[in-house]
Formats: C-alpha cells, sequence, structure tokens
C-alpha cells in the first residue's frame, strides 16, 4: 500500500519504518522545513531516536498533497495539532480513504472530544477513523522489539486493513477491537497515572505505594469511561493495563520522568522544560478533571493530580488528601457513577 504518514517525532518516525519494513511505499511528512532538511541529511532523529537509522526508501516531506493518492493515512502529529491537521487533510484526502490515528490525549478546543471525533468531524464523516494504541514505546519499536497494540474502529473493514498494514510475524502484533470509545480513553488517560506513578517514585515511595496508585488510577478511568459510553473489558486490555503498565514503570516515559521530577520538587512547567517533549498527562490531567465534573463521576486521584499540576499543592498533601478518603469497599460502585 501507499500510507502517508503525518508526523515526524518518534512514533511517526518508528511507525513509518515499520511499515516500511512491511513492503508499503511510505512517505513521512513534517510542516517544519528544517525538520524536513535535517531528517532527510542525517537519516536519523538522534534527539528522540538515537542510534536508529531511516531507511532512505521513506520519503521526507513537507508537502501534504502526496496524501490524496495514497491508500492509508497515520496521523502521528502532537495532540495540539491533531484537529488542524485534520482540517488540512479534509481538503485533499478522497472519501473512503482510512486515517489511522496513533495520538494519546483529548481535543481540549472541542469540549474534550475523543480524536477519533474531532477528525471524523473535520473529515465530514467521509472516511473511517482507526485508533491504534497500546503499551508502545517507539524507542522499541523502532529497533523491532516484540510490541503488541490494538486498531479500534467502528468499521471492521478499518480495523482490519489496519491490522494488514501494520502486523507482522516477527516483532509486532496488531489486534483489532470495535470498542474504539474505551480505548481512546485507555490510552488518553493512563498518561494522568503515569505523571503520578512518576511523583511517586521521586518522592522516594515504595513499590506499594506506585502499584495502589496505578490500580485505584485504573479503577477510576474505567469508571469514567464506562459512563461515556466503553466496555469494561477494555480497560483489562492492552489499551488500558497493558498501556498504564508500560508508561508507569519505564523511562522511556516522557509522563513519568516529568513526574519523577515534580516529585523531587520541580513545578510542573519545569519538568516539562527539562523533559524537553510534549508531556500529554499534564493536558489529559486537564481534561479527565473536567470530563469527570460534566459527568458527575467521582475521579480522586485525577482531581489530586489537577491540584498538584494546575494549583502547585503540595505532592506530599494530595498524598494525605487521598489516604484520608472516607472508608469503602473495593469493587463499590466500580463500574457505575
Amino acid at each position: 500500500m501507499k500510507v502517508f504518514v503525518l508526523g515526524t517525532g518518534g512514533w511517526g518516525i518508528a511507525l513509518a519504518m515499520l511499515l516500511h519494513q512491511n513492503g508499503h511505499e511510505v512517505t513521512s511528512w513534517t510542516y517544519l522545513q528544517e525538520e524536513c532538511d535535517l531528517l532527510l541529511r542525517e537519516r536519523a532523529h538522534e534527539k528522540l531516536l538515537p542510534g536508529v537509522h531511516i531507511p532512505e526508501g521513506i520519503d521526507i516531506t513537507t508537502d501534504m498533497s502526496g496524501a490524496a493518492q495514497a491508500d492509508l493515512i497515520v496521523m502521528a502529529v502532537p495532540s495540539f495539532a491533531v484537529a488542524s491537521t485534520a482540517e488540512q487533510l479534509a481538503a485533499i484526502v478522497p472519501a473512503g480513504t482510512v486515517i489511522v490515528n496513533v495520538g494519546k490525549g483529548l481535543d481540549s478546543g472541542h469540549g474534550y472530544c475523543r480524536f477519533s471525533q474531532t477528525i471524523d468531524r473535520a473529515m465530514g464523516g467521509r472516511n473511517p477513523v482507526v485508533a491504534l494504541t497500546g503499551p508502545t514505546h517507539a524507542e522499541e519499536v523502532a529497533r523491532n522489539v516484540p510490541t503488541a497494540i490494538v486498531a479500534a474502529s467502528a468499521s471492521r473493514a478499518a480495523a482490519e486493513l489496519t491490522q494488514s498494514a501494520f502486523m507482522n510475524d516477527h516483532s509486532f502484533r496488531v489486534y483489532t477491537s470495535a470498542d474504539i470509545v474505551g480505548c481512546e480513553l485507555g490510552g488518553a488517560f493512563k498518561n494522568i497515572i503515569a505523571l503520578g506513578a512518576g511523583i511517586s517514585d521521586g518522592l522516594g515511595l515504595g513499590d506499594n505505594s506506585k502499584a495502589a496508585f496505578m490500580t485505584r488510577g485504573l479503577t477510576e478511568i474505567a469508571r469514567l469511561g464506562v459512563t461515556l459510553g466503553a466496555k469494561q473489558k477494555t480497560f483489562a486490555g492492552l489499551s488500558g493495563v497493558g498501556d498504564l503498565i508500560v508508561t508507569c514503570c519505564s523511562m522511556h516515559s516522557r509522563n513519568r520522568r516529568a513526574g519523577i521530577l515534580i516529585g523531587k520538587g520541580a513545578t510542573a512547567q519545569q519538568a516539562m522544560r527539562e523533559v524537553g517533549a510534549t508531556v500529554e498527562g499534564y493536558y489529559a490531567t486537564e481534561a479527565g478533571y473536567h470530563l469527570a465534573k460534566q459527568q458527575g463521576v467521582s475521579m480522586p486521584i485525577t482531581e489530586a493530580m489537577y491540584e498538584v499540576l494546575y494549583h502547585d499543592l503540595p505532592a506530599q498533601e494530595a498524598i494525605r488528601m487521598l489516604l484520608g478518603r472516607p472508608r469503602r469497599g473495593e469493587h463499590e460502585e466500580v463500574w457505575v457513577r
């Protein structure tokens, strides 16, 4: 297939390399001419994928018009650019072309909706949208470390086309799911918990603390997800607990690294500057906080994270707030409001 990949960050490049390896004709697009020139000259993205060579067969361009001829379009742009990029695509891409979004987050400019909704709105409902999400670090995918991921869509044909394009028998396994709501929400909100897990590490707390934070964090993500139409079982899968584990426990995770810095005394802004790349959990926390309020869903960990990140509440005080909540049963109203 001809595949057009929008975005030349670490994830976009790693997926372009995977697709090229799978035998597809791949073009990578960036809106920055300087970055395009650098990648063409160096054939590497040393900042995000050190030591990884970008194959000569992958074309790199700033011209989006090639998307019109693509059999499959992959959107790997930062969360803040999803809406504007989709609007540009709408003037170029024919109806019916499948669009795969690999970004994780919510569109704060359109009422904290899911990215598939943002893309569908921009495309006028003419193009099937797939969310490709799960426990995946670009640094490992680029080096062919065995990985599993899920392609979720309301369109079975679109999900299966995506599965066929990305899957191979040596390093990359793709499952399909009809629950795009749950898969997108799991991918977006696990970043909140990863930031908090990093804070726990930065404070020097133990494994017990981190395990409790991750487990109860997943519970409240699922609670909100089910309220918004997701399936309970999705949060026990790759896009739920799988993505949560990899993001909370790896130093590849920008969210965890930023959290560690906050736990050691940095402000959220200082931590994000030091990490030097988009920390999606910061924005996901705001989205999760407001969505929970809108839906009347209890999300105490998300609320505590919001106070730490946006109102400079000391992390130790947030921990005391969480530990001092009223007694309750573990599974009491887990899956309802």
